[in-house]
């Protein structure tokens, strides 16, 4: 099965989100938006794909350099990606564990599993290395 990729589509997409490097707080919510839309969007096509591929690249730029958090325990990471996608503990629960399972881990009581970071990053489409 061949993948059409639609470049008139994409151009249209590109020029309603207008994406450029982030340099301000502002710029950095209304891409985030952009992608939180796109991340609970059903059926995504292949150039909305392709743009929050881009947007996702555009946001991990910014914050590295704003938010580093190389000195964060993956707990800590776990909160930030939770507070920052409108998630809760009870979202979690089923993916990583029982409610118990998930209190202790939201919380630091009890480090991530490598099967836990792998649901992690599937669930918020980011890198388990952030949770091990």
């Amino acid at each position: 099965m061949t993948l059409t990729f639609d470049q008139n589509a994409y151009r249209n997409l590109l020029s309603e989100v207008a994406p450029k490097a982030i340099e301000t707080d502002e710029e950095y919510e209304r891409i985030l938006n952009k992608v939180e839309e796109l991340t609970f969007k059903k059926n995504r096509t292949n150039e909305e794909q392709a743009l929050y591929k881009l947007l996702v690249i555009l946001i991990e730029s910014y914050e590295t350099q704003n938010y580093p958090m190389d000195n964060s325990a993956p707990y800590e990471i776990l909160q930030h990606i939770m507070e920052a996608s409108g998630t809760r503990q009870a979202d979690l629960v089923g993916i990583i564990g029982s409610s118990g399972v998930v209190s202790e881990v939201v919380n630091g009581r009890r480090s991530i599993s490598k099967a836990q970071a792998k649901a992690l990053s599937e669930y918020f489409k980011v890198s388990p290395s952030l949770f091990i």
